[in-house]
């Protein structure tokens, strides 16, 4: 059975891990996470979990001094598409043997070809730049213009299609005269495709990708069906040495963000969090130590294993599973390709997955805010920052069902371990060593 899997994932998986898309929305979305992280922190300030933390601080700084600490999270959430769009096109022409710097101009350039610049408040329509369309709504026709723009750009430049230099031009002036030519096409060819979305009635394209692709996107992963089968197939990839985070979350991620976004415009709003799946439920009410929920397997093992392989991996491996670094158990154990772990591995995140959800869909615990924290965070300290004390007594509380459900497992492989490590004695004291010979006994 254990074969049949890995002839079917493995080609699946390393195909996925190799796919230029999925990688250039992974590391576009990897250079606004450091910025986003940065501006949560503001917005957490301003609204932290603590009853009537608000009306303290107003006392000193006056009743509008969360309109201030609100500016740095306005400053890179209000235009994180914008990064992303950039951080997408310069991976993406990097793996198209392409001038980086030029992918990443003309994906954003197209992408602004594209947005309708207006801006309406009430009955009126001013020019303008609209917020809305540079942050996460328009992350999706930002990924369309970023892979298009730069296909077209490293399709024209390898034709040859480019002003070339004489020999003693800086390289700089060099490359900048050989953008011409393809940054042109890219930017003739989303001029068309704007024109013909104005013919349309939905009179463009942000409108058009935002009602017909993300919003139903939005809606599919905002449901619990959709992060348990995400969930599977992640730690299935892990299982066989894959790192399933990387895939399945450049997929999850563009669905995801937005989501996370709409919760924390409610919270800085005061108003209701709609969204009960997120990137933050995704990341931190799912696995506890990393993939797997490894930190329930360390602190079982702790409890009752007693093979010294087992005792001393696990102690090495807990501190960093507490901040999310769980490698050394996975390959150390090992996790991947070891069926007597296999069980627990995939079913202690599908369960938190479950506990969690209908924890929050009965209002036992409130809603993720939104609030992007490190990944290092550790359990506990995650779920008071982005629900309150009540998220954290849940991640608590799933930490300890997952050490349940993996003691019998634990203990068969602690038992495995202990019968080698025996046998390894045994072997050893039937070696004849010569050191036990004595010249007087001849």
């Amino acid at each position: 059975m254990l074969d049949k899997l890995e002839k079917i994932f493995v080609p699946v998986a390393e195909r996925l891990g190799k796919n230029k898309y999925l990688t250039a929305i992974r590391d576009g979305f990897l250079l606004t996470t450091p910025l986003l992280i940065v501006g949560s922190f503001f917005m957490l300030i301003a609204n932290f979990p603590i009853p009537h933390w608000t009306e303290f601080w107003a006392q000193f700084f006056g009743e509008n001094w969360t309109a201030f600490m609100s500016k740095p999270t306005n400053a890179t959430f209000d235009i994180m598409a914008i990064l992303a769009v950039l951080g997408i096109g310069y991976s993406f022409a990097g793996q198209l043997k392409i001038d980086k710097l030029a992918g990443a101009a003309v994906g954003v350039v197209a992408w602004f070809i594209l947005m309708p610049f207006e801006v309406t408040d009430g009955d009126v329509t001013l020019s303008g730049i609209p917020l809305g369309w540079v942050g996460s709504k328009g992350i999706f026709v930002g990924i369309i213009c970023a892979f298009l723009a730069v296909h077209i750009f490293a399709f024209v430049t390898k034709k040859g299609w480019v002003i070339k230099m004489p020999a003693g031009v800086p390289p700089t002036v060099t490359k900048s005269f050989a953008a011409l030519v393809p940054s042109a096409i890219v930017m003739v060819v989303f001029f068309l495709i704007n024109i013909l979305f104005s013919l349309t009635s939905y009179g463009n394209a942000f409108d058009f990708v935002f009602l017909i692709l993300q919003k139903p996107l939005m809606s599919l992963g905002n449901t619990l069906g959709a992060v348990l089968v995400a969930m599977g197939f992640q730690h299935l990839f892990w299982f066989f040495g894959i790192n399933g985070g990387s895939i399945v979350g450049s997929i999850m991620q563009p669905i995801l963000t937005p989501l996370s976004m709409e919760n924390l415009a409610a919270l800085g709003a005061g108003a209701a969090l709609p969204n009960l799946v997120n990137q933050q439920f995704y990341d931190l009410f799912t696995t506890f130590g990393g993939c797997g929920s490894t930190l329930s397997m360390l602190i079982a093992m702790l409890i009752v294993c007693k093979s010294d392989r087992v005792k001393k991996l696990s102690k090495i491996s807990f501190v960093p599973a507490l901040f999310g670094i769980n490698e050394p158990i996975v390959f150390g154990l090992p996790i991947v390709l070891n069926p007597l772990i296999l069980v627990p591995f995939l079913l202690t995140p599908l369960v938190n997955i479950l506990v969690s959800y209908f924890s929050m869909l009965s209002g036992l615990v409130p809603y993720c805010s939104g609030v992007n924290l490190p990944w290092t965070t550790p359990p506990i300290i995650s779920g008071f920052l982005v629900t309150g004390w009540r998220g954290g007594l849940l991640q608590l509380i799933l930490v300890c069902v997952g050490v349940m459900i993996y003691i019998p497992f634990v203990k068969m492989i602690d038992k495995q371990y202990l019968n080698e490590e025996k046998a390894a004695v045994e072997e050893e004291d039937d070696d004849i060593s010569l050191d036990d010979l004595s010249f007087d006994d001849m």
